[in-house]
């Protein structure tokens, strides 16, 4: 599979029509991935996703999944995703017991790992092993639910992750979720970030293609500026 240049745009289908979910991933065919939320009502206050609907949202949707579990024990059901097809599989940091293991693994399936952090996590608990993920997800708002507002606070985190990974050489991509709409973007574009996840910003736009162009194209200027 060839991978899509930055910046990406992922749209959230958690703030996608749930009973016409078929529909709503067809809307988004422009975009990069759809970002998919898999929530446990333990990790995380709320309850969303397991393997069976992840399952169909693989079979259905006409752009590669990117699953993002905030679920606790990644160790033992993080494989399952990939196992489905999920082009990218992300869990916690916070709730892993031993992630350098389980980005292997997950690899050796033939997903891409990643790994997210909370706002309060701090970025540089990843420098030592930033080698072992192809994506470094930092959240912009607390893990859990849609519709949060931006947290600015976490820009210079994902700034010094961009900064030690261009001081490593790495290619890791650095992917933000959280508050991210056309006036947002362009902080986290500047700050490094070169994945974009947007929910109500795309599937709350009138025309959701236009809305993900408006996004790429601002962060594509912003990240040029930076």
């Amino acid at each position: 599979m060839s991978l899509p240049e930055a910046p990406r745009i992922n749209p959230s289908i958690l703030a996608a029509d749930f009973v016409n979910m078929q529909a709503d991933l067809a809307r988004i065919a422009t975009a990069d991935f759809a970002h998919v939320d898999v929530m446990d009502n333990h990790f995380v206050p709320n309850l969303t996703f397991g393997p069976q609907m992840v399952e169909r949202i693989q079979a259905t949707s006409p752009i590669p999944l990117d699953v993002h579990l905030m679920i606790t024990d990644p160790d033992r059901w993080a494989p399952g995703y990939a196992e489905l097809g999920a082009a990218s599989v992300t869990f916690h940091l916070e709730a892993a017991a031993d992630p350098v293991a389980l980005a292997r693994r997950l690899r050796s399936i033939g997903s891409r790992a990643g790994v997210a952090i909370k706002p309060g996590t701090a970025g540089e608990s990843l420098y030592e092993i930033l080698d072992e993920f192809d994506q470094i997800l930092v959240m912009t708002v607390e893990p859990g639910f849609g519709g949060q507002g931006f947290m600015a606070e976490t820009m210079p985190k994902l700034r010094a992750l961009r900064q030690e990974a261009r001081r490593r050489g790495s290619d890791v991509w650095l992917q933000v979720d959280g508050g991210i709409s056309e006036s947002t973007i362009a902080q986290a574009a500047e700050a490094g970030a070169d994945t974009f996840v947007a929910g109500s910003a795309v599937y709350g736009a009138e025309d959701v293609a236009a809305a993900v162009t408006r996004l790429r194209e601002l962060a594509r200027a912003a990240s040029l500026e930076s």
